[in-house]
């Protein structure tokens, strides 16, 4: 080989590294509007509720209609972006987003915004798994990967903060209605930016629709995460409730059953599934976002309510918890190829665990530096290592063709675990204030409220130590399984793209 050779081959390796990390910033732009969508309306919805004359039987449905459709179509939405091509389901999910985001902004009723959230969650339901897909695709190195799955732990985690940070603003300084307008141009942005940058990658092999599974598992999945969400404004004995419910395990029951012995091409192989390390991964998933709801819910309330403070002000009473995941996302990235991810997750949860005990000492006069503020430090510095290592574990051994509903997995269990917490953890809060309320005749209405606060927290803080249990008894994956051997990347998967769109 010539020095001529050497040189384009070194200046072409450049640009394709280049490349690559370009397109993660056009892929982590779009996942950081799928995540902080979910709770940018939070600070707006009193004054949305307002506008529209929205009551307060209602207004819970411009969070449950977006998380409805989103966790209840996400693994067909992983296998739509497998078979229909990656890149193509992202850019159509793009747009569709973009859409429904304007329709919700000029929205005149209340039955509009509920519909146009809706639209909203079943578009992204396509869009997050063709994310994190491409995110597999693209990063085929153990090197590389680690540092991809950084970047989109730290979106992950990082998303529900700056949301509400992102909400206070934009409803403080122009309108709601801008909560939703917001992601037109950042949707529209993307869009151009992914087209030369995206490379188009499909499963080969049989791409036969498991329609009898898709149904199942859709239907089945909506139908627990509204009973769920039904129960924690109206009762866990209510009989919509309760029905749901029981439809719903009927059904996931069923879909479980024809996925192993009636799918001729499944919609989600079990394979995935029972693999001791997936399996373990997606349950954290689950039993993360069933406890770090609270953080969010629970402390914007006692911000607002029992403190006083503004929109815009408790937003930005959040900057510990994205600060505090970037920077152990990027530790986690660098040590994740040397440690494996057992002892990343391991620690983490335990470090969030210790942050949401300190929740639980909570009182009316609490201050921010010495309580709040180290409080969500220590959960979100132990987030951010749960998210890197977990979101690598979870597609560890997954063949390109099981990448998208591999994925969506991820994203399922977020839901359904965020929509299950909001459920319990809202049940205790308001049983305990009660309780509380009518113990202690002299109670502000303030004490009452922050000692149902504490109670809820006491129960992620036992969510987050199980979560530690299942990571410590599941998850076997080693640094040979996120790096190869000696830590030296392989050059060909380090610099090749998936397929040529």
């Amino acid at each position: 080989m010539t020095l001529t050779d050497t040189g384009s081959s070194i200046a072409g390796r450049a640009r394709s590294i280049d490349h690559r990390w370009l397109a993660l910033g056009v892929i982590g732009t779009a996942q950081l509007m799928i995540v902080l969508d979910a709770s940018i309306v939070t600070i707006a919805l009193p004054h949305a509720q307002e506008s529209l004359h929205i009551s307060n039987s209602d207004r819970q449905w411009v969070q449950t209609a977006y998380t409805l459709t989103f966790g209840g179509l996400l693994l067909l939405g992983g296998r739509v972006a497998d078979y229909f091509g990656r890149k193509r389901t992202f850019l159509i999910g793009l747009l569709g987003f973009a859409s429904a985001s304007a329709l919700g902004g000029m929205a005149q009723s209340p039955g509009w915004l509920f519909g146009a959230r809706a639209l909203q969650g079943g578009i992204a339901a396509l869009l997050a798994p063709a994310v994190l897909s491409l995110i597999t695709t693209t990063f085929t190195g153990a090197k590389d990967r680690a540092k991809a799955f950084a970047v989109y732990g730290a979106i992950s985690g990082t998303g529900g903060a700056i949301g509400l940070i992102a909400g206070g603003v934009l409803t403080e300084y122009l309108s709601w209605r801008w909560t939703l307008f917001v992601n037109v141009p950042i949707a529209i942005a993307v869009f151009f930016a992914a087209i030369p940058l995206l490379h188009e990658s499909r499963a080969e092999g049989d791409r036969r629709y498991d329609l009898v599974g898709a149904a199942l598992a859709t239907v089945g999945l909506a139908l627990l995460v509204y009973g769920f969400s039904n129960a924690s404004t109206h009762s866990w004995t209510a009989p919509v409730t309760v029905g749901c419910i029981t439809v719903a395990v009927v059904l996931l029951a069923g879909f479980v059953l024809w996925e192993l012995y009636g799918a001729a091409n499944p919609l989600l192989p079990m394979r995935i599934v029972l693999d001791r390390n997936r399996g373990g991964a997606y349950l954290s998933f689950f039993l993360a976002t069933l406890g770090m709801f609270a953080v969010f819910l629970f402390l914007t309330y006692y911000m607002q309510l029992v403190h006083g403070w503004t929109p815009l002000k408790s937003g930005f009473a959040f900057l510990p918890f994205p600060l505090g995941v970037i920077t152990s996302a990027t530790i986690a990235s660098r040590t994740l190829p040397r440690l494996g991810p057992r002892p990343l997750a391991l620690g983490g949860f335990l470090v969030a665990s210790a942050g949401m005990f300190w929740l639980t000492q909570l009182q009316v006069d609490s201050g921010y530096l010495t309580h709040l503020a180290p409080s969500m430090l220590l959960i979100s510095l132990g987030m951010g290592q749960v998210f890197v290592s977990m979101s690598s574990t979870a597609l560890i051994g997954v063949p390109q063709h099981d990448a998208g509903v591999a994925s969506a997995m991820v994203n399922t269990m977020q839901q359904v675990g965020g929509s299950l917490g909001v459920a319990f953890l809202n049940t205790i809060a308001t049983t305990a204030t009660a309780t509380y309320a009518a113990a202690h005749v002299l109670a502000t209405p303030g004490e009452s409220m922050t000692h149902g606060f504490t109670k809820a927290f006491a129960f992620s803080t036992a969510v987050m130590l199980i979560a530690a249990l299942v990571v410590g008894l599941l998850i076997r994956a080693g640094r040979s399984d996120v790096a190869p051997a000696g830590g030296n990347e392989p050059e060909t998967e380090a610099v090749l793209a998936p397929a040529v769109g």
